[in-house]
């Protein structure tokens, strides 16, 4: 009887052991990993640069270096280069009014 406890009792742990893996999870490829996130700012920049809710692109930052004003001084939309060297313009929404190609 004795070894027949202790027979089910290593039964069960290897039982157990074999079934913990399941518990391990790798976050390196999953989306709830913060470097594979598209709301991280460093993954999205090309979305991120071009959005309305970036700071730098805020019509109520006063210290944006990128907004486009209209001739009687109001602020119309923001401009922002891209990589490739083409600037694109949008409106306070961050609909695209226009771009500028890229100098040669």
């Amino acid at each position: 009887m004795k070894y027949l406890i202790s027979l089910l009792l290593i039964a069960q742990l290897g039982l157990f052991a074999r079934n913990s893996n399941a518990q391990v999870t790798n976050l390196d490829n999953s989306p709830y990993n913060m470097q594979n996130s598209p709301y991280n700012m460093e993954n999205s920049s090309s979305n991120m640069r071009n959005s309305p809710f970036n700071m730098e692109n805020s019509a109520y930052n006063v210290n944006s270096k990128n907004g486009v004003y209209d001739n009687t001084g109001n602020r119309i939309g923001y401009e922002v280069r891209a990589p490739s060297g083409v600037t694109n313009y949008f409106d306070n929404s961050g609909n695209r009014i226009g771009y500028t190609p890229a100098k040669r």
